[in-house]
């Protein structure tokens, strides 16, 4: 091919002159070991804590150990296809998960992916997953209450909005059915829901997403899911990806605009199911980068891990919004240990426990809630006035009952007033319980309250008593509907709605005794 001069030097001139001189300058390292799950890298002489790193095969690193000749980079995704040898580059950016109200009703990974096969989801915003807490000035005292349609909890130990409120147990206890029937009970609240399965079968995940589709729920909930079959560094970041999710919508309305005076913020719940499990992924990390072990061989700062997480939860000022996080941490103990280390740290960065006991759940008392030890620390300042009005009480009938029941065991002669006690008690315990995802609104759990306290059930047989419960609530739908209205709406019992509801209340009980007289007749 006869190529002239004067084309050459054409061509020549025209790469010169369309030369781009600009250099994309990147710190990169090297890899110098690589393993369970995490690398140390050499190189990386200006990596932040927490920085999000790149790496081959669309693999990405988050640098946890910051040390005088390596950086020691937890390996997000498929780590088992970094090598010795092999380049890591710095991104610039901390740790971030995509948040946005697109997420509502999706399954995602820690890293804000889809795991629910339903196609890719659109963000709003990217959130770090580490972030400072509002601070004193940006809050406001807890004021709203979070219902959680269980009578034993909204009536003794209430939860309100920017609570942290634990939920503890062993396993096999409830929690998690605390859990589900809280987001169950939330369809009209408006509150968002947000639920962290961290560690948990794969089988029982999806359990929990069809527990909440055929409950209507999933159309305001976000899972977020790190199974017992993924890598420690997910399930320790599930719960920040959590709250980062819940965050955006604390911070911004229903518009998608940042939340303000003019543009009140939006309420949302986080579960994080359990923080047990992503206390042992932090201490598998940290034991691989060497970090000294502590107390059950934890690392020392799994407090601070914990308390980092949790304070995120708050109840903003009308200034910012006036929008809410309320964060329900599960832990799992051992033998009702809750004196261990995780659960003492944990009850102590909480404002207040539910504490599951064995024994109870055993001899069918569902919700199996020990109402001696468990506490809500705030909750009452947001509980309704005609909840604490009719439950005022009822906290102190239970402690009276328990210890009588256990004193009687050893007795056979008991005068009246302890036998009324025992009776009162029984059936007090009895309405309590309350089967699974079917969580009960707040002005049919006022009325039964009420009566219970009252002692209009003291001559119902116990084992009628749920069917009382059950055929009271469709009398009072038909013949009382505006006494129950007005209890919802203006979350108080006046003397004119209390007269009502007694008036009521024994008309259906001469019906509800004649019936169980003619079938005993029969």
């Amino acid at each position: 091919m006869d190529i002239r001069a004067e084309e050459i030097s054409r061509i020549i001139r025209n790469q010169i002159e369309n030369f781009d001189a600009h250099m994309d300058v990147s710190e990169i390292g090297t890899i110098i070991s690589v393993g369970d799950g995490i690398a140390r890298a050499h190189g990386l002489e200006k990596a932040m804590a927490g920085e999000l790193l790149e790496l081959p095969h669309n693999v990405m690193g988050l640098t946890f150990n910051l040390e005088e000749d390596n950086v020691g980079i937890i390996l997000l995704g498929e780590a088992h296809l970094i090598k010795e040898g092999d380049t890591v580059k710095r991104t610039g950016r901390i740790m971030s998960v995509p948040v946005g109200p697109k997420f509502i009703g999706r399954v995602v990974n820690p890293l804000g992916q889809p795991l629910d096969g339903k196609g890719p989801i659109e963000s709003a915003a990217y959130f770090p997953i580490e972030r400072i807490a509002p601070s004193i000035v940006e809050r406001k005292s807890v004021n709203q209450p979070v219902q959680t349609g269980l009578k034993a909890i909204d009536s003794l130990i209430p939860i309100g909005r920017g609570q942290r409120e634990l939920i503890i147990g062993d396993r096999q206890t409830g929690k998690t059915a605390v859990a589900l029937d809280t987001i169950i009970n939330q369809k009209d609240s408006g509150i968002i829901c947000i639920y962290v399965a961290i560690g948990q079968k794969r089988s029982t995940v999806l359990q929990v997403v069809k527990a909440l589709e055929e409950n209507g729920a999933l159309n305001h909930t976000i899972i977020v899911s790190a199974t017992a079959s993924e890598a420690a560094p997910m399930l320790y970041l599930a719960p920040f990806a959590g709250a980062a999710l819940g965050e955006y919508f604390m911070w911004h309305g229903v518009d998608g605009r940042p939340a303000g005076n003019d543009n009140p913020g939006q309420h949302a719940l986080c579960i994080y199911d359990d923080l047990s499990k992503q206390a042992a992924a932090y201490r598998e990390i940290s034991l691989l980068m060497r970090r000294p072990p502590g107390r059950e061989a934890y690392p020392g700062d799994v407090f601070y891990l914990h308390s980092r997480l949790l304070e995120r939860a708050a109840k903003l000022s009308q200034e910012r919004g006036g929008g809410s996080l309320t964060a329900l941490p599960v832990i799992e103990t051992q033998a009702g240990d809750i004196s261990a280390y995780i659960p003492t740290n944990v009850i102590s960065i909480t404002d207040g426990q539910l504490f599951l006991e064995a024994d109870l759940f055993n001899s069918n008392v569902r919700p199996a809630i020990n109402v001696g030890i468990s506490v809500s620390r705030v909750g009452g300042a947001a509980q309704l006035k005609a909840m604490k009005q009719v439950a005022g009480s009822l906290k102190l009938d239970l402690a009276q009952y328990r210890e009588l029941a256990a004193f009687s065991q050893f007795g056979s002669d008991l005068d009246k007033v302890t036998l009324a006690q025992l009776n009162r008690g029984q059936r007090l315990v009895e309405i309590l319980k309350q089967p699974q995802y079917q969580p009960m609104p707040v002005e049919k759990q006022v009325a039964i309250i009420w009566t219970a306290s009252k002692g209009y059930l003291d001559d119902i047989p116990v084992d009628e008593l749920r069917r009382f419960e059950s055929e009271l609530f469709s009398y009072l739908d038909i013949n009382a509907p505006e006494v129950l209205r007005d209890i919802k709406d203006s979350g108080q019992l006046p003397k004119d709605s209390e007269e009502a509801l007694r008036t009521n209340i024994l008309g259906f009980k001469d019906q509800f005794k004649a019936t169980l007289s003619q079938a005993a007749g029969a």
